[in-house]
This record gives structure tokens, sequence and C-alpha cells, in this order.
């Protein structure tokens, strides 16, 4: 069964604007060149021109034509999604470097989030990430102790956590994300190529079960001139009060 066309749509422009054929600042072609090219309503151009705007890709709206913003790719991040799963739907080319997976007792830090005792056995994770083979973040991840065993049958390196745990059966449902900025410390200035104290962006992560268990308590920290963040948020709705927040991850 074929994609609605207005993501069909959306899919050819965001393909033309990764293949740099819509570079940085470009203007997209008009609303009736679109409607044109793909056969489609006016209506079916503009759904499509909003998803890329909410991705991050695109610039303008409220009468400025749409264009080519100056940090490319944008993903949701209210979406649980892998680093992996995210670098390859947006075109580019993720990759991994392990430098540990330990069982230990938990932190301070990692047992608050857990729900468990400090010193009980965890997994640790420790992961370089790289985008298009360029250091972009490290990963710390902490999970309770009956899913991070069953890491230790997977190769870090060949992919990701998420992919292999969910496969496993593993029930990733939901995520809580608490974004903020950090001092490179020695461990994150050697591995992602920065001076000692240079700023990062910090992710923490805690990850649930669909009964709300929590399963994983995270610490990435993003080069910032390689990963950005972007709130999109917008009023309520006469109807209510609640906010839909969009956070985005993007490449610059």
């Amino acid at each position: 069964m074929s994609s609605p066309l207005h993501v069909q749509v959306a899919e050819a422009i965001r393909a033309r604007i990764i293949a740099g054929e819509l570079p940085t600042g470009a203007p997209i072609p008009s609303e009736a060149q679109l409607c044109e090219q793909f056969g489609a309503s006016r209506g079916t151009i503009r759904t499509a021109l909003a998803s890329l705007r909410r991705e991050g890709l695109l610039s303008g709206g409220q009468g400025r034509p749409p264009t080519v913003r100056d940090t490319a790719l944008g993903q949701p991040f209210e979406q649980l999604i892998s680093f992996s799963a995210w670098v390859q739907q947006i075109g580019h080319t993720p990759g991994q470097r392990t430098i540990e997976v330990a069982r230990r007792g938990a932190t301070a830090a990692a047992a608050e989030a857990l729900d468990i005792s400090e010193g009980d056995p965890v997994v640790d994770v420790l992961r370089l990430r790289l985008l298009d083979g360029q250091p972009a973040m490290l990963e710390r991840s902490t999970f309770v102790e009956r899913v991070g065993r069953l890491l230790f049958d997977f190769d870090p390196d060949t992919g990701s956590l998420y992919g292999y745990l969910t496969a496993a059966g593993v029930d990733l449902h939901a995520a809580r994300h608490t974004m903020d900025a950090v001092a490179a410390d020695e461990t994150d200035a050697d591995l992602l190529d920065i001076a000692v104290g240079s700023p990062l962006l910090r992710e923490r992560r805690r990850a649930t079960a669909t009964d709300g268990t929590p399963l994983e308590y995270a610490d990435d920290r993003y080069r910032p001139d390689r990963v950005t963040f972007t709130i999109d948020n917008a009023r309520p709705s006469a109807a209510g009060i609640r906010t839909d927040v969009r956070i985005l991850k993007e490449i610059s």
C-alpha cells in the first residue's frame, strides 16, 4: 500500500535537501510549481511543507516563502527513537565505537532514576556515537540488570541498542528527556576530540516500560557544532489547555 500523497511529496523534497539539490537558504519551488510537479492539490502541498517545517528542514511561514534552513535535518525528539534509526532516517550514516559494557553497582543518580538502591547491580554502556564518521555524541547508558545483561550477547558496535533490545522483547515504551548544558570532562574531551571545559549539550533520559517501570537511565552529551535541539510549541486550542511541545534534534 502506497503512502499518502503528502507523505510522498515530503519525502521527495527531503531527499532533494539531503542530496544538496536544494542547498541552505535556497527557496523551495512555489506551491503552484509543486502542484504541477506532483499532480497534487494545494492542500496536499501545504501539508507536506508543514511536515518539513516541523522537522526543522524549512524556515518561513506566515506569508514568507519557505527556504532550506541553515541547520539541516531534524527529527521529532518526543518520539522514542534510537540515534542510529534517527540518523539513517534522515539519510546520513550512523556509527559507534564501544568503550565499555560493564556490570557494576548503580551510582546515586542512576539508582534514583531507576528506582533501585545505590550499589544494586546494573549494566553500564559507554559508546562514542558517530555522524558520517565524525564524533557527535558520547552516550552513557545504565540499564537495570535484567535488561542490560542481554547486551553481553550483542556487539554494540554493530548497531542500535534499542533495536536489539526491542527485538529481544524488551518493552521500551516511553522516555522523559531533560536537556541542559555541561562542560566537557576529560573523558568527553578525549573521545569527542574537543578541549576540556568545552560546552556540551546534555540530554538525560529515563526510559520506561508500558507499565512505567524504569529500564534505562542515560546521560548523552552532544557536540553543539554537530547537533542542536529546537523546541517547537503551540498555543492551547480553545477546546482545551493542552500545549503541543515538540523537541527536534538537528544536524548542523
